[in-house]
């Protein structure tokens, strides 16, 4: 009997551990501690729109992508230089340059998006040989796309500029004024609200689209495709190289993301890759 009790005791042992066995053998689920996150400020339309189609696709990477909307041009900047974000995704290249350079911020880009052409605006009128003498325009107040809105103006036959003004045009460059606009220099979120009071609004897109303004038919006049304000994703020199980083530079490049741009926005936003 002792022995036919030990013989049993034996068998057990030995179940017991082939079932734990075979259990070690089955694939853990991954934990959510296991993804890298990433932190990417974006301004509302198109840019958070834009990743979140990049999101799926970095989850299938083991990346957990948090999207930060914000609404100025400041702040995403400064986060990123701060470490606050790892990115953002908001603004052009002519844009980053001025800034990084007047607030002696470390910042570069990776990815070229897209182009989100200016349009000039109107609730007023439906052609622009309409514009009534000493009318007011509205343009964005940061200087980058102030000179661009300002350039726009100068393409539509209402101001001349002086040669060579380019993108760091002011005001003050402007040379020919036939119709003796007055210039209201306003934040570039409040530019769709203010189409109630001016005669025309220069818009960014992104603002226009938040404002249920469809470009490519709202616009009296709109930047060709030949634009060079790429909108771009800007992280922290020296972080290029991070894998994360660039896997959600290769996702916003992706063909989903064109596709998506394509479909979407009907030539409001054009790809830039």
């Amino acid at each position: 009997m002792k022995k036919f009790t030990l013989l049993l005791i034996a068998a057990i042992l030995a179940l017991s551990a082939f079932v734990a066995g075979c259990g070690s053998k089955q694939p853990a689920a991954p934990a959510a501690s296991d993804k890298t996150t990433i932190k990417v400020g974006a301004t509302a339309v198109p840019h958070a729109e834009i990743l979140n189609v990049v999101k799926p696709l970095l989850e299938k990477e083991g990346i957990n992508l948090v999207i930060v909307e914000m609404t100025d041009y400041v702040r995403p900047n400064i986060a990123v230089a701060e470490k606050e974000l790892d990115a953002n995704f908001f603004q052009h290249i002519p844009y980053l340059t001025k800034f990084s350079a007047e607030r002696k911020l470390d910042l570069t880009y990776t990815a070229a998006v897209h182009i989100e052409p200016m349009g000039i605006y109107s609730k007023k009128i439906k052609n622009l040989n309409d514009l009534q003498n000493g009318a007011q325009i509205g343009i964005p107040n940061d200087p980058t796309n102030g000179g661009r809105a300002l350039a726009l103006l100068a393409k539509a036959g209402i101001i001349k500029l002086k040669d060579g003004a380019g993108v760091n045009a002011t005001i003050k460059d402007i040379t020919e004024n036939p119709k003796n606009v007055k210039i209201r220099e306003l934040e570039a979120p409040q530019l769709p609200r203010s189409l109630d009071d001016v005669a025309l609004a220069v818009i960014n897109t992104n603002y226009a689209l938040e404002a249920k303004l469809v470009p490519t038919k709202d616009a009296l006049f709109i930047e060709q495709n030949d634009s060079p304000y790429v909108n771009i994703l800007t992280v922290r020199k020296g972080d290029e190289n991070r894998p994360e980083i660039q896997k959600l530079t290769k996702a916003l490049t992706s063909p989903e993301v064109k596709k998506f741009i394509n479909d979407k926005y009907q030539g409001a936003v054009v790809p830039a890759f």
